[in-house]
């Protein structure tokens, strides 16, 4: 079986003391690829070094998250731009709206969301959203960017709001929150929307596992999710495997060297 983790922050400091062990770890396990999104400009060169170190397992995305929206600066689209030009892409991301944060400005993030947007188009990739009690929102800005798809991650949104989505040509990352008991929305969910829309994701560090609660998220988990998902839907896991990499390979521009 060959994973694809299709959101993993590898590049944050929580990995800076075993990052190559759990590169081999996951390697071991199947994880073959993983996407790293960026969530500061600061990132993009730490991203683009590990990426091309690691070339063929680890592919980057390049945005600017919206929890930290009080320290981007207009220099930062710019930045960004160039980074686009400069580094290889396989998405703008990780970008969004937070509405679950009081304290971050909806406004200013729905600008920096609207720049990031226009640059997917511009440069015809796929965007890595993270949206928090903003599905309507986000959905009304894509309907002036027409961008060329993408993830909506750690979706949770309904599933009219998925229907709207998939017609602007979005899959859905699902993880960690698959192996919680209680997580019946996300359950229902991950069972009822199309398998052909499912990605996998980590999200690590953040967002673990229920059997690493309290503790480092990490893409070793990944199979977990994997198996998670295949119960719900009642699948081999072998299935399921297949085709969310083959998902996330379509959408990501990736070559599916499994099949």
């Amino acid at each position: 079986m060959s994973l694809f983790d299709t959101h993993c922050h590898l590049n944050f400091k929580e990995f800076d003391q075993d990052r190559q062990q759990v590169l081999d770890n996951a390697q071991q396990l199947g994880i073959s690829r993983m996407l790293i999104p960026a969530a500061r400009s600061e990132d993009f060169e730490s991203i683009h070094h590990l990426c091309n170190i690691h070339s063929g397992q680890l592919y980057a995305a390049y945005g600017l998250h919206p929890v930290f929206i009080d320290s981007h600066t207009e220099a930062d689209i710019e930045i960004l731009r160039m980074a686009l030009n400069n580094y290889p892409a396989h998405a703008i991301g990780e970008t969004g709206l937070d509405y679950y944060r009081k304290d971050l400005d909806r406004e200013r993030q729905k600008k920096y969301l609207s720049a990031q947007l226009e640059l997917a188009c511009e440069c015809n990739l796929p965007v890595i959203l993270h949206i928090r009690k903003a599905h309507d929102d986000v959905l009304q800005l894509l309907k002036r960017y027409p961008v060329k798809g993408g993830i909506a991650h750690a979706y949770n949104g309904s599933l009219q709001q998925a229907e709207k989505f998939m017609q602007h040509g979005f899959m859905f990352g699902f993880g960690g929150t698959l192996t919680y008991p209680n997580a019946r929305h996300i359950h229902s969910l991950a069972s009822t929307l199309p398998l052909e829309n499912l990605v996998l994701e980590t999200d690590a560090p953040d967002m673990t596992v229920d059997s690493h609660k309290g503790q480092r998220n990490s893409p070793e988990y990944l199979p977990e999710c994997l198996q998670a998902l295949a119960k719900l839907r009642n699948l081999p896991v072998e299935d399921v495997a297949r085709i969310t990499t083959h998902n996330a390979c379509k959408i990501l521009s990736i070559q599916n060297h499994a099949g």
